[in-house]
């Protein structure tokens, strides 16, 4: 209860971003959502390296700190790859259908 406390300025604080973000979220065109995400995906490459760097200076013998950043790097990788394939997959819908010659 202690930490509920101390911190409860940051607590509003998230919570007040949480409502903020999905009222923004939601109200994002369908048009605007491909370049939102590329830019999404850029931000956390940005984010994933920062990760690594910060891995590279944990100590070897640190196995509690390594494993989380190891955990945080694969989900760091995992969000960018899902994001480009959904990002491609939006481009498909608006790219001009092929007719097939036969």
């Amino acid at each position: 209860m202690d930490f509920i406390n101390q911190h409860i300025q940051e607590i509003y604080f998230v919570i007040f971003c949480v409502f903020i973000g999905i009222e923004v979220i939601s109200n994002v065109p369908a048009i605007l959502h491909t370049p939102l995400m590329s830019g999404a995906n850029a931000i956390s490459g940005v984010i994933l390296v920062g990760a690594i760097i910060v891995m590279l200076k944990v100590p070897e013998d640190d196995y509690l700190n390594l494993t989380l950043g190891g955990i945080a790097v694969f989900l760091g990788t995992l969000n960018i790859s899902g994001g480009f394939f959904v990002t491609g997959r939006m481009l498909k819908m608006f790219s001009p259908k092929k007719e097939n010659s036969k």
